[in-house]
């Protein structure tokens, strides 16, 4: 990923300027829609398309979605748009996303025109439009949740989003945390990054930062200082001794914390499972491994 000049771009030039009660989720963005957060796991399907493919920015997205023998499995499910790091994509996280896609969520992850593994006109400033790009996938969901014609129709719950990214990723999802977005984003998961200008303002959403002690590529302080500037409810997962984000890897002893509490901090923000966010500081209990504080809203 090129660490020192990803730090000298992501934390200099996009960092510029940036200086538990269970029961705050619902005084923040508005009630959770009653449901029960599904019990067991699920099949996951997957499909792939591109979003404006005539367009500037044409975006190749891969979606995981709860599945069964018929399709997609019967029910809506919270929607989580995932985005990669610099030259990653979609199917290199799949690790990670497909496990909360059998959780019950339907993730959808865009490969970012000038960002992505492969890309054409490569550039890493770039990540500064790319909120943007998530929230024109986001509406497009909602088209194709209307469309009758389309497999995902009345599966896909848009009051309940989260954007979750790694790395670049992490700055993308900041960085749609700006003044005015929609309440419809419940929930944020920043891995391995930090903010964007204008990030952490609006309507206030909780926002879980993962984060390696020893990452040198987007050190520890930059997502510290994130986590510092969020008003609303926040949590930091630090991995003791981890770099950029091996953990991310199943199999890696990190893995296990790293899944169990991401997967019950989307539970809490999007199915509204108090049960889920009870569990947050034991899901990553592990005095040698990792380390996990959370802090109520400002």
């Amino acid at each position: 990923m090129g660490a020192r000049r990803l730090v000298a771009v992501l934390v200099t030039a996009l960092l510029a300027g940036c200086a538990p009660a269970i029961d705050t989720i619902d005084e923040a963005t508005g009630p959770v829609p009653a449901r029960r957060a599904p019990e067991g796991s699920y099949a996951v399907g997957v499909r792939t398309l591109t979003l404006d493919p005539r367009s500037a920015r044409p975006l190749p997205v891969t979606i995981w979605f709860p599945a069964s023998a018929d399709g997609v499995a019967a029910g809506r499910f919270p929607v989580v748009v995932y985005s990669h790091g610099l030259g990653s994509r979609p199917d290199l996280h799949a690790g990670l996303t497909t496990r909360w896609a059998a959780a019950g969520f339907v993730v959808a992850a865009p490969a970012y025109p000038h960002t992505r593994q492969g890309a054409a006109h490569f550039t890493r400033a770039d990540v500064r439009n790319q909120p943007a790009d998530a929230w024109r996938l986001i509406r497009h969901l909602g088209r194709l949740d209307r469309n009758r014609e389309d497999p995902l129709a009345g599966h896909l719950d848009l009051t309940s989003v989260a954007a979750a990214g790694h790395s670049a990723g992490g700055f993308t999802t900041s960085g749609m945390f700006s003044e005015g977005y929609p309440a419809r984003l419940r929930a944020g998961i920043v891995i391995a990054g930090g903010g964007l200008p204008g990030s952490f303002a609006g309507p206030v959403a909780p926002l879980l930062f993962v984060h390696g002690t020893a990452d040198v590529v987007v050190p520890l302080t930059v997502g510290r200082a994130g986590y510092a500037r969020t008003p609303g409810p926040a949590a930091f997962l630090s991995l003791l001794g981890q770099d950029h984000g091996a953990y991310l890897t199943p199999g890696h002893p990190g893995f296990a914390p790293v899944l169990a509490t991401t997967t019950d901090f989307l539970r809490w923000t999007l199915y509204g499972d108090k049960a889920a966010g009870a569990r947050l500081p034991a899901d990553a209990h592990s005095p040698t491994l990792t380390h996990y504080e959370f802090r109520p809203a400002h």
